[in-house]
């Protein structure tokens, strides 16, 4: 969390999870990457589980691995899914795949 603060910027709201909360990464002084992140501080009771538990996305950063795996980022920046060998498509997000 040393690295990550709350983006005073955006805010979303999911019809199912609630109030979605943004987080910027700061690697360095002078440097941050925008809601690379985001959190659900007081989901709907069905989503409780997500409650003080980040969600990252993968395209916003350099890498990120599963395991000894490089993770594909799944496409468009709708979506923040990670991708990798034993997860199996079609996958939302090219153009064209929002709407089912």
């Amino acid at each position: 969390m040393q690295w990550l603060r709350a983006s005073a910027s955006r805010g979303t709201f999911c019809e199912f999870k609630g109030v979605a909360s943004y987080w910027d990464f700061i690697p360095g002084p002078g440097e941050e990457i925008r809601s690379v992140a985001w959190s659900y501080a007081r989901p709907s009771h069905s989503y409780l589980a997500l409650k003080d538990h980040l969600a990252f996305y993968p395209g916003m950063v350099d890498e990120c691995w599963v395991d000894e795996e490089r993770v594909v980022p799944q496409p468009g920046d709708f979506y923040g899914g990670w991708i990798t060998s034993d997860i199996k498509g079609p996958f939302k997000g090219p153009p064209g795949t929002l709407a089912w």
